[in-house]
């Protein structure tokens, strides 16, 4: 079949009428678009298309020559008008121009190809995403939204309760797994521990799902393994007296973390990450901020003699008030220092069974609430919001009570200083009074 080409011309409506009546039965007519160079009107015996042609971008790999020229069929004159033609040719050039080659993208044979390399690298992704990766980028994407102590918390947790699922693809485990890791998790360890490894792993996991990091979130509407009961475990003014006889044992900077856990009445947390700069120049009040503290509150804290005897014995290494002597300069392993002091425990015949350093806070309420002072100081000295005090109430007085607060503290240390040295007569005098 003969090639007529002519053109450039301006391609239009009659431009394509025209041609279209001078077709041959044994002549193929090309006509050139004058404003889009490449763009041109196929016309052959029986039918008309849209052409553009182009050169891809480089050499070819195997024969280290220049491409060769590639064409492209945009579609007929019924489907697609002259200047509709020079807007998809317009495209092409652009992609070509970013050294992408057109006519292999529009091949249905390369597009199925590239769908099965995309499907397998995504697989093959998706395989050496591991659960234990998964928990590391929840933990850094939601740094400065969650406490930094939640995290903590959260991170060991999914790491001591569910070893086995560190290096499993995160996108392999499935519901049926997690029930039975949960069941088993709640008769080893019991509901609470269920419970958090449960709530932890799901807002891990809800948090990867958004972010197409995983397919599903396996953990997704499954119930609680268990309830939790409300713990009411208060400790003896003799079970105190050998908690802190037991600090002595202790590494020096946990002797004090525990000590000053105790006398304070704050969380955890909030204590053993105590600086330097939140406390005031003669030692007197520790204001803890709100990005720091549970609920977001900024509060003071007194700080009563024994505490600062306590802090002055501490040598300054940075701002951190309980630093240690390991890598991370952190004392923030509660466990190490748990079993350290219940070992010390059991080595003065004074085993304490059941009891954890959160049983401070309610020990104090409860002889505070012996010795006469009121629910509403003891919830401001455990800054918590409910209680005796509501609404606006609650908002305004955020700075009240300092100096009740203060004798409550005072009057609890006094009692846990008896306490240390076995004195039943002074603390007995102190809950009377």
């Amino acid at each position: 079949m003969r090639v007529c080409s002519e053109g450039p011309v301006k391609i239009t409506k009659s431009t394509i009428a025209a041609a279209w009546k001078r077709r041959a039965k044994d002549q193929r007519l090309i006509v050139r678009d004058k404003e889009c160079r490449g763009l041109a009107l196929v016309v052959n015996p029986t039918v008309m298309r849209w052409e553009f042609a182009y050169r891809p971008r480089g050499v070819h790999p195997k024969t280290g020559n220049r491409w060769p020229n590639r064409a492209v069929t945009l579609g007929t004159p019924e489907s697609l008008s002259a200047d509709g033609a020079r807007r998809a040719a317009w495209q092409l050039k652009g992609e070509a121009k970013a050294g992408r080659d057109p006519a292999v993208e529009r091949n249905p044979a390369a597009v199925a190809r590239r769908a099965a390399v995309a499907e397998a690298e995504a697989r093959a992704s998706a395989l050496r995403f591991t659960f234990g990766e998964l928990v590391e980028a929840w933990e850094k994407g939601r740094e400065g939204d969650r406490r930094p102590s939640y995290l903590r918390e959260a991170v060991a947790c999914l790491k001591r309760n569910l070893p086995y699922w560190q290096d499993r693809p995160a996108s392999e485990i499935t519901l049926q797994e997690a029930v039975v890791a949960l069941d088993g998790l709640k008769v080893e360890k019991g509901a609470v521990a269920a419970n958090r490894t449960l709530a932890y792993s799901r807002a891990a996991y809800g948090w990867a799902l958004k972010r197409r990091m995983v397919p599903t979130n396996p953990l997704r509407g499954i119930e609680r393994p268990g309830r939790e009961e409300a713990r009411e475990r208060v400790l003896t003014g003799d079970e105190l007296g050998a908690i802190w006889r037991a600090c002595d044992a202790l590494e020096e900077v946990r002797g004090a973390f525990v000590r000053t856990l105790m006398l304070t009445l704050q969380r955890r947390d909030e204590v053993v990450s105590m600086r330097w700069s939140e406390l005031s120049a003669d030692l007197t009040a520790w204001t803890l901020p709100a990005e720091r503290a549970k609920n977001r509150n900024t509060r003071v804290v007194h700080i009563v003699g024994p505490v600062r005897a306590i802090l002055a014995t501490l040598t300054r290494k940075g701002d951190r008030v309980f630093v240690g002597a390991s890598a991370t300069g952190t004392i923030a392993a509660h466990t190490h220092t748990k079993n350290a002091l219940d070992a010390a425990l059991r080595d003065a015949d004074a085993s304490i069974f059941n009891w954890r350093f959160h049983d401070f806070r309610r020990a104090g309420v409860t002889a505070l609430a012996g010795m006469g002072f009121a629910p509403h100081i003891c919830n401001r000295l455990l800054n918590h919001i409910s209680g005796s005090t509501h609404g606006v109430a609650a908002a305004y007085q955020r700075a009240e009570f300092l100096a009740e607060r203060k004798a409550a503290l005072e009057a609890w240390a006094a009692f846990v200083l008896q306490a240390a040295v076995g004195d039943v007569a002074a603390m007995a005098e102190l809950r009377s009074a």
